[in-house]
C-alpha cells in the first residue's frame, strides 16, 4: 500500500514512516517545503528499513491509497483543502489534536468540537476521515525496534476506513481499538493534553494509553 504522509517532516511522522516503510509499505513524505521532505526521505531510507521518498504534500497524496495528517492544528484547515480534489475518495487518517501553545497540557475544544470533525466537513462525505494514533509517543515510535505498550483507538464513521487504519495500525506494531464513530473523536483528541500533562508530572518519555479486558478478538 502507498502511504502518503502529509507534514511528514514532523516528530511524529517519522516513526510512522520508519515503521510503515519497514513492514513492507511505500511511503511518500510530503511537506509545504518539498526539499526538506526529499531530504528527510533521504535520511530515513539511509537508516536501511525501507525506501521512502519525499516532495510536496500535493504531491504525496496524488499517488497515495491512504493519506495520514500529521500537521499542527494551526495549519490543519489551510493544508486540507489545498488537497481537497487530490484526495477525493481515499482513506484520511488524521492525527490532529488542537493544541494551542502554550497551554498544551489543557483540553481546548476547537469550534467544530474536533480536528478530525472538522476535516470531515472540509473534504465532503465522499472521503472518509479516520481519527487515530493521536497517543502513541513520537519518541517511542522513532525506534523501530522499541516494543510499544500502548492501545490506539480509532474512531471514524466509514466501515472500510476502519478495515484499512485497523490494517495499518498492526503494521506499526501497535493493538488497534474500535472506538465508535467520528464523534468520539471529541474524546480522543481531548486526552492526548492529559498525556502531555503526565509526561511532564512524572517526567514521562512518552505516556500512552492500554485498556485492559480487552480479548484481542474484540480489537478488530
Amino acid at each position: 500500500m502507498r502511504i502518503g504522509i502529509v507534514g511528514g517532516t514532523g516528530k511524529e511522522a517519522r516513526g510512522l514512516a520508519l515503521r510503515w516503510a519497514r513492514a513492507g509499505h511505500s511511503v511518500a513524505i510530503g511537506s509545504r517545503d518539498a526539499e526538506r521532505a526529499r531530504e528527510r526521505a533521504q535520511e530515513l531510507s539511509a537508516t536501511g528499513h525501507g525506501a521512502l521518498e519525499g516532495g510536496d504534500n500535493l504531491w504525496a497524496v496524488t499517488g497515495a491509497d491512504v493519506v495520514v495528517l500529521t500537521v499542527p492544528y494551526g495549519a490543519h484547515g489551510e493544508t486540507l483543502r489545498a488537497i481537497t480534489d487530490a484526495v477525493l475518495g481515499k482513506v484520511i487518517i488524521d492525527l490532529t489534536v488542537p493544541l494551542r501553545p502554550p497551554k498544551v497540557s489543557t483540553v481546548q475544544l476547537p469550534p467544530g468540537q474536533a480536528a478530525a470533525l472538522e476535516a470531515q466537513a472540509i473534504l465532503g462525505a465522499g472521503t472518509p476521515v479516520v481519527a487515530a494514533l493521536h497517543h502513541v509517543s513520537g519518541v517511542h515510535l522513532a525506534d523501530p525496534d522499541h516494543t510499544i505498550a500502548c492501545d490506539v483507538l480509532i474512531a471514524t464513521d466509514d466501515a472500510r476506513a476502519r478495515e484499512v487504519a485497523t490494517s495499518l495500525i498492526r503494521d506499526l506494531g501497535l493493538r488497534p481499538l474500535d472506538a465508535g464513530p467520528l464523534q468520539n473523536a471529541i474524546a480522543l483528541e481531548s486526552l492526548t493534553p492529559i498525556l502531555i500533562h503526565l509526561n511532564k508530572r512524572y517526567k514521562s518519555p512518552g505516556a500512552g494509553v492500554v485498556f485492559t479486558g480487552i480479548p484481542d478478538a474484540d480489537s478488530t
